[in-house]
């Protein structure tokens, strides 16, 4: 860190004595010319190593302060290149037109003057195209293979070499040196081909980046008519435009802007690609929930090891699961059982076992260098639970920094969602009977009957209303509610799973629990891991319980609630008139049977206001289907929330059910529903 803070501080001293040096000897050379001397300088072939050294040392300090990418907030760097360098052309024009009123206003015609403003301009053309090369080269390489790296590797080297036409003093337009350039255009072409981070942009994102384009394309139009337009001017003892190097960085700089802007705006209409990635993660994480019967952990693994390697675009991969005391390859790709085996042994060197590991420079690291791999990027992500182990998976890329945050966040995704599934199949091995006798039917039918509460607390603090549908004659659906004081009151909802006289015998042993456990009135995070050591007792092991559970109190004006792997409460304030969903932490009761089922539950306060809405409910309602297998969605739920808040609890549920009736039709029903809504009101009795 101390030696980049050196050379920068060495490339700033170079940047600014070679520029004071070029300004010194371009007005000796104006005060010899108007001497009548020559315009050769003070020394021959010094102003172009000077303006070479200028150059380098500008580019220098900009390559090495230009970070790589940490997020995928690209609209930050277009806005910085334009707030700390495409600024400079607003600024050159305007020091010129200074000097332009200057010279008509009051007659002030100074060689030396304009040589300085010259000079200005041209240090700022220089800071400009370092910035605007470097920022464009962490964009272009966004998400990138070898063969780009490369390519940039080999532009890099070529329109640099072209520094060594201007210290020979040789025109880079003749015949000779044309062709080559044109060459070196083409390839300014290829490499503007590679804007992939556009594609993460969102709309308002990508419509404020239009504007910043705009303007970095009005920057490169005024520095280029600037230096133009003075050509060859009989007033000037140099013309920077006799240096290529500048030309084609220019033509680099402005080609990949315009390219930026054209794609994004005739991209607007498909910005929707950003929320789609986020989308399809959000949809990853109910990876359990779709698998079909039939499937083991081995096909569980394959999905998740062809899903990262797509995902990473990793050359080569390999998963390993713990058998007895050792570890078995399960899984590999594009490498060999001995370089698997030499990478393990300098691991277990470095003690890296069982944790993340990520490795963009594995060429510069000691120990992995000596192994002379073909990969020089290594991510490495454990699969395991708080209990079990369940492998390793390894990725490896030919590229340095071939694995971004964004990345590793979704194979983490990955991972979790593949944890969790495997838990889950080692959790419920049988499925659920598929035929029900009528006489079990009829059984579960009372039992369900009875245990739902036929009225509910209704008065001056707030008001419920309620809804509950089952898809067959019984369902695995139940709330509940117990006035635990005078201001303060439970409301548990919770869904069994499975059917039938099983799911109404647990819902009755839950509401036997529910009101046995809150009698000693206790925390919403208690008793759930109270309640889930009593059902681990009394479910099988194919059965388990999502809930809900919810103290209000009225006297201190808000509510504590903890979720076991039941649906999100929707919620809208009416303070901050924002509709919500609390994301909260949670896991099914009986699903993990042990006394570490207390780390997978979070309990969470929030303070009501008058004409808060709370809607509680299961997933019968937002993955409800229509003709059309279109699920309802969560997103249309909220909607409807948006739009009904300021009416009647009763009316916000009759609202809700006749916009879900209407969109499922009104005999699409495949799961039981159940729906609470809780306006808080606002005149409150003293308690």
């Amino acid at each position: 860190m101390l030696y980049k803070k050196n050379a920068k501080t060495f490339l700033v001293v170079t940047a600014l004595v070679s520029w004071s040096l070029l300004l010194a000897n371009v007005l000796l050379t104006v005060e010899s010319v108007r001497q009548g001397g020559s315009t050769g300088g003070v020394l021959p072939y010094f102003n172009n190593f000077l303006i070479i050294v200028f150059i380098v040392s500008v580019f220098l300090y900009q390559r090495n302060r230009t970070t790589h990418l940490k997020s995928n907030d690209f609209f930050s760097y277009l806005w910085n290149l334009f707030s700390r360098a495409g600024i400079g052309a607003y600024l050159a024009i305007a020091i010129y037109i200074g000097y332009q009123l200057s010279t008509s206003s009051f007659g002030l015609q100074s060689p030396l003057l304009l040589h300085i403003v010259y000079q200005l301009n041209f240090g700022l053309l220089v800071v400009f195209l370092a910035k605007a090369f470097y920022i464009w080269r962490q964009l272009l390489l966004y998400h990138k293979n070898k063969f780009l790296q490369i390519a940039w590797d080999w532009f890099e080297i070529l329109i640099f070499s072209t520094l060594f036409l201007t210290f020979l003093r040789l025109d880079y337009t003749s015949y000779i040196f044309l062709p080559l350039l044109a060459l070196l255009g083409f390839y300014i072409v290829f490499l503007c081909t590679n804007l992939k981070w556009v594609a993460y942009l969102s709309f308002n994102k990508k419509s404020r980046s239009l504007v910043v384009l705009t303007a970095l394309l009005m920057s490169c139009y005024i520095f280029m008519r600037f230096f133009y337009q003075l050509a060859n001017s009989p007033e000037l003892v140099i013309d920077y435009t006799d240096v290529g190097f500048l030309l084609l960085v220019l033509l680099f700089v402005g080609a990949y802007c315009l390219a930026a802007f054209l794609v994004s705006l005739f991209s607007l209409p498909t910005s929707s690609v950003f929320e789609q990635k986020s989308q399809d993660l959000l949809s990853f994480q109910r990876l359990s929930q779709s698998i079909q019967q039939g499937q083991n952990e081995a096909q569980v693994k394959e999905m998740l090891f062809d899903s990262a390697i797509k995902a990473s675009d990793a050359e080569a991969a390999w998963i390993e699961a713990p058998k007895g005391q050792t570890l078995q390859l399960t899984h590999m790709l594009n490498i060999s059982e001995e370089q698997i085996e030499r990478i393990r042994h300098l691991l277990l060197a470095y003690e890296i076992s069982d944790v993340e590991y990520l490795n963009n420079t594995l060429n510069n690291t000691p120990g992995f260098k000596e192994l002379e791999l073909p990969w020089k990027s290594l991510l490495i992500i454990p699969i395991h639970s708080k209990k079990h182990q369940f492998g390793v998976l390894y990725l490896l890329k030919d590229i340095e920094y071939g694995f971004d945050r964004d990345t590793v966040n979704v194979l983490n995704t990955f991972v979790n969602q593949t944890t969790l599934t495997i838990e889950n199949l080692r959790l419920i091995s049988e499925s659920l009977m598929n035929e029900r006798y009528k006489e079990e039917l009829k059984i579960a039918s009372t039992v369900q009957e009875n245990l739902i509460p036929k009225t509910f607390p209704s008065d001056s603090w707030f008001e419920i209303s309620t809804h509950s549908r089952a898809a067959k004659e019984v369902g695995g659906d139940f709330y509940d509610f117990l006035q635990l004081s005078e201001s303060r009151i439970a409301i548990i909802i919770g869904d069994v799973s499975g059917k039938g006289i099983s799911a109404a015998f647990h819902m009755a042993q839950m509401k036997g629990i529910f009101h046995g456990l809150m009698q000693q009135d206790m925390p919403p995070s208690e008793f759930m891991r109270q309640a889930n050591s009593a059902l681990s007792r009394c479910l099988e092991r194919t059965s388990f319980i999502t809930s809900s559970l919810y103290i209000i109190d009225y006297r201190m004006k808000g509510f504590v609630f903890a979720r076991a792997g039941h649906c999100h409460t929707l919620y809208y304030n009416a303070m901050m008139e924002d509709t919500f969903y609390f994301q909260t932490e949670g896991l099914g009761l009986g699903i993990i049977r042990n006394k570490n089922y207390s780390s997978h539950v979070r309990e969470m306060f929030y303070d009501y206001n008058p004409g808060d809405v709370m809607v509680i409910y299961t997933d019968g309602i937002v993955e409800a289907r229509n003709a059309k297998n279109e699920e309802y969605g969560e997103d249309r739920l909220l909607f409807m929330l948006t739009q009904t808040y300021h009416l009647e609890a009763e009316d916000i549920k009759c609202a809700m059910i006749n916009d879900l009736i209407e969109f499922t039709g009104p005999d699409n029903l495949y799961d039981d529903q159940t729906l609470l809504v809780i306006k808080f009101k606002a005149d409150q009795p003293n308690t």
